[in-house]
């Protein structure tokens, strides 16, 4: 992506490149995150988070992380198996901005002291083998019994999508569809109005959209 920048005459967007990076989701991500937390008074300043899975080739994590770094203390628990965990340079940037960063291979007490939970699937086509992936599949499930346990009562879950339905993967169970603080269709439709925003900017027409605004019917602009 960063070589097709340099030889395009005209701005590139970076809608995703391989397991490295998403900026545009990035942005979605902390729009979302801010939507939903200021309901309980609190900002993204002194946020705490805790990333679930594949933090090695989640390229949407590696962008969130970055954007983090712009904020002041934010506590970030990042929860993998050893083989899938953050990249080092991303973890050395957090921490060298003055954030907490803690590092776990265990679920359920990484997540019982946190605004947000980012769960994220295994990222299998990064894989070698389909063996390979399988170790690791299914290694970090949320569902509603576990999020009851050890969750605050207003812990946001959030998922870049789409998330693995499968019955031996299901990061997130589909017990938990009921749950009023799964942000995962409210982090969609940000993700329409964000790009819809950098478009705009990008092609320098900001100063036109109020004039062609209609209301639309599908976006709930509160939490449940």
């Amino acid at each position: 992506m960063s070589e097709f920048a340099a030889a395009s005459r005209v701005p590139v967007i970076n809608g995703g490149d391989g397991s490295n990076e998403h900026p545009s989701q990035a942005l979605l991500d902390l729009y979302t995150i801010r939507s939903e937390i200021t309901a309980s008074g609190r900002g993204i300043d002194q946020l705490r988070i805790a990333m679930v899975g594949d933090l090695r080739y989640g390229r949407t994590v590696h962008s969130l992380c970055k954007l983090l770094c712009r904020f002041q203390g934010v506590q970030v628990v990042l929860v993998s198996p050893d083989a899938l965990r953050m990249p080092p340079e991303i973890v050395e940037s957090l921490r060298s901005t003055g954030h907490h960063v803690v590092e776990s291979d265990q679920l359920e007490e990484s997540i019982s002291h946190v605004d947000i939970v980012y769960s994220t699937r295994i990222q299998e086509e990064r894989f070698s083998s389909q063996e390979e992936a399988d170790l690791y599949r299914g290694r970090f499930r949320l569902n509603q019994s576990i999020y009851t346990r050890h969750c605050e009562p207003n812990t946001v879950i959030m998922h870049p999508l789409p998330r693995d339905s499968r019955a031996n993967a299901r990061e997130l169970d589909d017990d938990l569809n009921d749950n009023p603080n799964l942000a995962i269709f409210r982090q969609t439709d940000n993700g329409l109005l964000v790009r819809m925003a950098l478009f705009a900017l990008t092609l320098d027409v900001v100063d036109q959209v109020d004039k062609h605004a209609r209301d639309v019917n599908w976006y709930t602009g509160g939490r449940f």
